[in-house]
């Protein structure tokens, strides 16, 4: 575990899982702040992608359900679903992903976030997450998969 600029994170095999945040499966992950949560794409999924040239995200005000799509990312390698890991009302789009969709590989949890959503049942569905413990152990057995 390392501490770098106070972001606690864990490196396993070169993917950065940080704490303080909860993933789904699907490669997700979101950060609760203010009542509301950011949300963006793993590291691990970054990665996976490799360049990703287009970032299509729903819009403002839009609805989102646990589990489904919030947008797609499209790279040199594939185009992706982006899954939901809350449900939930959006209230913001990281528009700087429109002209600079490489924020997303430079910077997966920073810059390169993508919605922000006014959690309907934050709660409950935060049962189906993994938390950052959850996390290293998911990643670290996705790398003996590797």
């Amino acid at each position: 575990m390392s501490n770098y600029r106070g972001v606690i994170m864990v490196m396993i095999n070169d993917v950065e899982v940080r704490e303080g945040l909860y993933y789904n499966k699907e490669h997700s992950w979101l950060k609760i702040e203010d009542g509301k949560v950011k949300i963006g794409i793993s590291d691990h999924a970054q990665k996976q992608l490799k360049e990703i040239v287009v970032v299509d995200l729903l819009d403002s005000g839009d609805d989102v359900s646990q589990g489904d799509s919030f947008g797609e990312v499209e790279s040199v390698k594939t185009v992706s679903d982006l899954i939901s890991p809350i449900s939930g009302t959006i209230t913001e789009v990281n528009s700087e992903l429109e002209d600079s969709p490489e924020l997303v590989n430079e910077s997966p949890y920073d810059e390169g976030w993508m919605i922000v959503v006014e959690p309907s049942d934050l709660d409950a569905e935060l049962a189906g997450l993994m938390s950052f413990d959850d996390a290293v152990e998911f990643y670290e057995e996705e790398a003996i998969e590797e």
